[in-house]
């Protein structure tokens, strides 16, 4: 059963790690640390265990900890009597996702509405025949979705910054 669970977490861990590689622009490595870390949870993840469970090099594990620590997307935490860090992610990072999320769907939005200003125009002042007119119910359609995402997404971002999660 534990044999499973360990490769069910390493296979998580390579998928969630190629996603974070484009999301974040990360080295592979640095990808597969930050997603371990994220499966681990909040017990934490140490520097001998990364180097054991990811097959790299202590160098290697250190210089992309060091990395992930700089751009604030890991934190450690030591436990008393014991000089092992225990790395988590930064919540942060996530509030700091999430703001990234909002600010792209606002300017979706803002542009979606300027494209559905102009058809309304053109649809007004020059184009008489109604098979030719532009039909707005996409534009309409994507704000719409966009507001309810957004107001979704910040309702999450909310509940992180209130600590209403524990990750």
């Amino acid at each position: 059963m534990k044999d499973n669970i360990c490769k069910e977490k390493m296979a998580l861990v390579e998928k969630l790690g190629v996603h974070l590689e484009g999301r974040e622009q990360l080295a592979p490595v640095a990808a597969r640390i930050l997603a371990y870390i994220i499966l681990t949870g909040k017990k934490g993840s140490t520097f001998e265990d990364m180097v054991t469970i990811l097959c790299a090099s202590k160098s290697t594990i250190s210089t992309h900890l060091n990395h992930l620590q700089d751009l604030n997307k890991i934190e450690y935490y030591t436990k008393t009597g014991d000089r092992k860090k225990y790395f988590i992610i930064n919540k942060n990072t996530i509030i700091q996702h999430v703001d990234r999320m909002i600010s792209h769907w606002n300017a979706e939005r803002v542009i979606h509405l300027e494209i559905k200003a102009y058809k309304e125009t053109q649809n007004k002042l020059k184009i008489e025949n109604d098979d030719e007119k532009f039909d707005l119910s996409f534009h309409n359609d994507y704000v719409k979705f966009v507001d309810e995402a957004t107001a979704s997404v910040k309702e999450l971002r909310e509940k992180l910054i209130s600590n209403k999660f524990h990750i």
